[in-house]
């Protein structure tokens, strides 16, 4: 059955086509709804595998919100312990929300527990209804900020039991971790970040993707794209501004600014005009002065931005 590996962070991410009862990992992940009762699909599979002993234990943790992972033993099973996601309450019903708080919930209970390795299904899938391209996104996205917080992980298997699910999960991992870790990494990526001035304050967006946190706008630079063009068009895309009376700021090319692989960012000043909005990969977008800038910064942000304030001082 094919499945591919990739590396990022040390951690082995795989994803495989088979049958996730039969993994030999420290915990696999059930689908599971608040009351933990084990119905079909994974949930079947994984009690006919380990018996009824699983639905048992988790049944004696129940109800749980959705959202929530409690554990149990894996009984029979090769896994030592399952994981219980509760995407969905007893109305079988889930949304992209609730199977991202159960992933998270999955990851933070491995690492409670301190073990190496884990299996998850597609969660949210088959009863809950979801696209597998959207639980891929989801559950991808979870696992990097898993692994940015540094925890005992090092062995994460995304197991589909069909080839059209894996698939889809292939290409999404694909999309999220190739430029991470393809052998183009030995060459520096150009980037461009642009400090949008207004009304008294800069621009700063919240990141979706990995690496999270507050950030200038900016992204990668596009081929036959000049760093002028690409700034305006990423400060367009992140926040719906245009930009006028562009002037380079400075260039960074510490090789550790960026944890996915060594970026050279030409950052940028100018004006920011238009209605201000939240698109593409920014969650927020909001504007900020000297005196109230978010402590949790993505990359070299709060460097730059602090050395881009006292280069204004500077300058009274």
């Amino acid at each position: 059955m094919p499945k591919t590996s990739f590396f990022i962070a040390g951690t082995r991410v795989t994803v495989k086509e088979g049958n996730i009862a039969e993994e030999q990992v420290d915990a696999i992940v059930n689908a599971a709804n608040n009351r933990m009762i084990m119905g079909g699909g994974v949930a079947l599979a994984i009690k006919r595998a380990g018996g009824d002993v699983i639905e048992k234990l988790a049944m004696e943790k129940a109800p749980v919100r959705v959202g929530e992972a409690v554990h149990t033993r894996g009984g029979k099973l090769p896994a030592e312990y399952v994981i219980h996601a509760a995407t969905m309450g007893m109305d079988f019903r889930t949304d992209a929300e609730k199977v991202r708080k159960s992933a998270a919930s999955a990851l933070l209970t491995a690492n409670t527990l301190k073990i190496s390795s884990i299996a998850f299904p597609a969660l949210g899938c088959g009863t809950g209804g979801l696209s597998p391209g959207m639980v891929a996104d989801i559950m991808i996205e979870e696992t990097l900020r898993c692994l940015s917080a540094k925890g005992t992980l090092n062995d994460i298997r995304f197991v589909l039991y069909d080839r059209k699910t894996f698939n889809v999960f292939f290409t999404q991992v694909e999309k999220y971790l190739v430029n991470m870790t393809r052998k183009t990494y030995r060459n520096p990526v150009p980037t461009v970040d642009i400090i949008i001035e207004m009304d008294g304050g800069i621009v700063l967006v919240k990141r979706k993707n990995y690496p999270y946190g507050w950030a200038i706008p900016g992204g990668f630079v596009d081929y036959g794209e000049s760093l002028e063009d690409a700034a305006v068009r990423e400060a367009k895309e992140e926040t719906g501004l245009d930009v006028a009376g562009l002037e380079q700021f400075h260039t960074y090319s510490e090789p550790g600014r960026d944890p996915r692989h060594h970026t050279i960012s030409t950052v940028f000043t100018g004006r920011g005009g238009g209605e201000l909005k939240a698109d593409d990969d920014a969650e927020e977008a909001k504007i900020f002065s000297k005196d109230n800038l978010p402590s949790d910064f993505a990359f070299d942000h709060g460097e730059i931005v602090k050395e881009y304030f006292q280069k204004k001082e500077n300058l009274k």
